[in-house]
């Protein structure tokens, strides 16, 4: 099993195709004193191509088969639609991926947690793989998470060993 320091400094990226979530983990809660770690989100950002449906993002929606008039034989419509929302999730997972390396380097942490949706992070890996950044340590997990509070994201990624689990408050 895989050694999780506490003193450790994470970021933590999760994304799907419309959405992605930054946070940090905190060792303590500085404002309370408490002792347990936390996640603490930093930003929130959404695929503005990938919010618009289908009739609003095409002037002309076709769907179906139009008929040849005079002729027999329907033709199918191509408009390329699958390719070109293909290509904003990968312009967002880029715009997100470099984000995340910035986060990451701004927050002086050790370590980068990214947990996204397969295809998300298939995408997220042609910028991520291999870390662009010396010393910064790439872990990762195949699930769409961003759905999650924090304490249920937290507890998701501890059970999976990828961050510290939170731990019972002492009492005095």
């Amino acid at each position: 099993m895989r050694d999780i320091p506490m003193n450790k400094t994470f970021c933590i990226l999760v994304a799907d195709g419309s959405r992605a979530r930054f946070f940090t983990f905190e060792s303590r809660a500085p404002e309370t004193g408490t002792t347990g770690p936390r996640l603490v989100e930093h930003e929130d950002r959404v695929n503005p191509e990938h919010e618009l449906a289908g009739r609003d993002k095409y002037n002309a929606t076709r769907t179906g088969a139009h008929p040849n008039p005079g002729k027999s034989q329907t033709h199918g419509y191509d408009d390329h639609r699958k390719q070109e929302e293909h290509e904003h999730e990968r312009l967002f997972a880029r715009d997100i991926a470099r984000h995340a390396l910035d986060f990451t380097q701004q927050h002086q942490a050790a370590c980068l947690v990214v947990a996204a949706e397969k295809r998300m992070l298939g995408l997220l890996r042609d910028w991520l793989e291999p870390p662009p950044h010396p010393g910064i340590e790439l872990r990762e997990l195949a699930a769409d998470l961003t759905r999650l509070s924090p304490t249920e994201l937290h507890n998701h990624l501890a059970e999976a060993r990828l961050i510290p689990a939170l731990q019972a408050r002492i009492s005095a």
